[in-house]
């Protein structure tokens, strides 16, 4: 995918919202599951204070008795992050084996008799404990006020965090991988109705079809209608621009044919010159109008005929037949060495335009023999001659518009021009060589077959005549 494609954009901007979405939930669960942490600490801590406040005895002598300690086994191993104490106001204190030397230096505090306060505190070895204490009277008759305090590492619940966030972010890595490539899919499902757009589009280019399909969603369907609606309106355009250039080459027709008559009277009158240049001049007006009249036929032929197809033995055949009785054809015999299958996915008369051009001109150059040899896989066409064929420095400047080699025969140079145009418009192309035979070999062929014109001996220059 290109930095310019729409893909891109969507799986990027897609991708980009599930990171921040993910990552704002995760810091948001990550501070949940702290508090929950500290809400499961407190309670813990009330438990331990409660069992503690519980196991409170005073003895005989008046001194204060942990009868029952705590449960929790961790009460017992030295710094093992979970503490309790117990003071009174006559100077008594008593401590859990955990704290072992070390004193809870609890702020100065008044709590009341059933209020439990929460301190964060610095414990043994230097360590952030949370502390949860309570203040009791013990004893209404002596009036002993007990302050009892249990004390929790804070280190283990940063640890907890810490474990859960790291497992988590594998979990919302893991979970962005799978979106973004839900997201990749997505967008790759909504963009298909473009691709069929496209394929539409290129199928009505090479004139396969005439209209975009209509089956397409809600959204595109504006879009395919108006498209359809230019391309009416296009065709509309094209048909009445083909009819105006069809009408100014026929009414050139007429001045020409008449133009030729006037030559013709000159020549009688013995101005034979005049008569010449005079029919020079008409001959090249009259091919560039034959040339405007083919290429206004081309235009939207292929759209407008779908996918036209050819068998060229029988064209070959009337064409030869027609050449035979001219001039230039009835001197050279012509070898068609053509086989029935051979068909050409053109429009009978642009093909014709063509082949008659190519025959035409190879019987003109011909010594005796002009051969034709067609081939169905790969698809190409080769017309030969005996004649003295064309150098290769030449052969640009043949294909050029107007361009002749021989200025003294006659002709305007815009055959080849007709022919490579009518061969554009069905993706064909014109190369030309020099023939076994001695002369000019010319080749036509689809474009991703034939080379580019001008080269060396291309397709069928080592393939054996079809007989």
């Amino acid at each position: 995918m290109r930095w310019g494609s729409l893909r891109l954009r969507l799986v990027t901007a897609g991708t980009v919202a599930i990171l921040l979405a993910l990552g704002v939930a995760g810091a948001g669960l990550v501070v949940l599951f702290q508090r929950h942490v500290a809400r499961t600490l407190a309670a813990d801590l009330d438990v331990h204070l409660r069992q503690l406040l519980t196991g409170l005895e005073v003895g005989s002598d008046g001194r204060i008795i942990v009868a029952r300690p705590p449960a929790d086994p961790r009460f017992a191993e030295p710094l093992s992050g979970l503490y309790w104490q117990v003071s009174d106001d006559r100077g008594q204190f008593l401590r859990s084996r955990s704290l072992w030397d070390t004193i809870l230096v609890l702020p100065v505090d008044q709590p009341g008799p059933s209020e439990v306060h929460q301190h964060e505190i610095v414990g043994p070895g230097d360590a952030r404990v949370l502390v949860a204490e309570r203040s009791v009277l013990m004893n209404p008759e002596s009036r002993i006020r007990v302050r009892a305090a249990v004390a929790s590492d804070l280190a283990r619940s940063t640890d907890a965090v810490r474990a859960f966030a790291k497992d988590l972010s594998i979990a919302l890595a893991v979970l962005a991988l799978v979106l973004a490539l839900a997201t990749s899919v997505q967008v790759s499902l909504g963009l298909r109705p473009l691709a069929v757009l496209q394929r539409g589009i290129a199928e009505i280019r090479a004139g396969k079809r005439r209209h975009l399909p209509v089956a397409v969603p809600t959204e595109v369907a504006p879009l395919v209608e108006e498209v359809n609606a230019l391309l009416d309106a296009q065709e509309r355009e094209m048909v009445r621009s083909r009819s105006r250039a069809a009408d100014l080459a026929h009414g050139f027709k007429t001045p020409l044919t008449a133009l030729a008559a006037d030559a013709t009277r000159l020549k009688e009158l013995g101005q034979t010159e005049l008569a010449e240049n005079i029919e020079a001049v008409a001959e090249a007006m009259s091919r560039q109008v034959d040339r405007e009249l083919a290429l206004a036929r081309l235009r939207g032929t292929a759209r407008a005929t779908g996918n036209p197809t050819t068998e060229l033995r029988p064209l070959l055949a009337s064409l030869i037949a027609t050449l035979a009785r001219t001039p230039a054809g009835g001197r050279v015999a012509f070898e068609s060495q053509v086989r029935d299958e051979v068909m050409i996915a053109m429009d009978r008369t642009d093909l014709a335009e063509v082949l008659g051009n190519l025959l035409e001109n190879a019987a003109r150059h011909a010594e005796s023999t002009v051969r034709i040899v067609a081939s169905a896989a790969p698809l190409a066409v080769i017309v030969e001659d005996d004649g003295q064929g064309i150098p290769e420095r030449k052969i640009a400047r043949v294909l050029e518009r107007g361009g002749r080699l021989d200025q003294q025969a006659p002709g305007s140079g815009l055959g080849l021009a007709i022919v490579q145009d009518v061969l554009e418009a069905y993706g064909w192309q014109l190369r030309i060589g020099r023939s076994e035979l001695g002369g000019a070999r010319v080749e036509i062929a689809p474009a991703e077959k034939c080379p580019r014109p001008g080269g060396g001996v291309g397709i069928g220059s080592r393939q054996r005549p079809i007989s």
